[in-house]
């Protein structure tokens, strides 16, 4: 699935080149992390960017069953190659109600729309199985 090309939306273009050294960042539950979210890292894997990956640190119920450490560990695992070299980096944020910004900004503001396979890739479901599986 990683191989499919999302649509990308650019909302805002930055007023700067971009630097070798910088990050596309994501912000998300990822609970869990699963195959659409990794397609989705993927896009800007392909574009030869870093990725900041930010979990938003929310409370515990049904729609997170896990804690933000076990997700950031799960994320860790599954790219650890990625993780060791500095390509993605991995942290907990507070959790949000929103994205902001001001005019001027010095980065891109970009939306990945996902192919039909991917975007019906869910979270709740996937969630379920787990639960009938006796794994949540």
């Amino acid at each position: 699935m990683e191989n499919l090309n999302w649509e990308k939306i650019v909302h805002v273009k930055s007023s700067l080149e971009p630097k070798k050294n910088q990050y596309a960042m994501f912000v998300g539950r990822f609970q869990p992390l699963h195959e659409s979210h990794q397609a989705l890292f993927q896009q800007a894997l392909n574009e030869g960017k870093n990725l900041l990956i930010c979990i938003r640190d929310g409370q515990i119920n049904e729609k997170n069953p896990f804690f933000p450490q076990e997700v950031k560990k799960n994320i860790e695992d599954t790219y650890t190659l990625l993780v060791n070299s500095g390509i993605i980096k991995v942290m907990i944020i507070p959790d949000i109600e929103s994205v902001n910004f001001g005019r001027g900004v010095g980065y891109d503001i970009v939306e990945y729309a996902p192919p039909t396979e991917i975007a019906e890739v869910s979270a709740t479901k996937i969630r379920e199985q787990m639960r009938k599986e006796g794994k949540l």
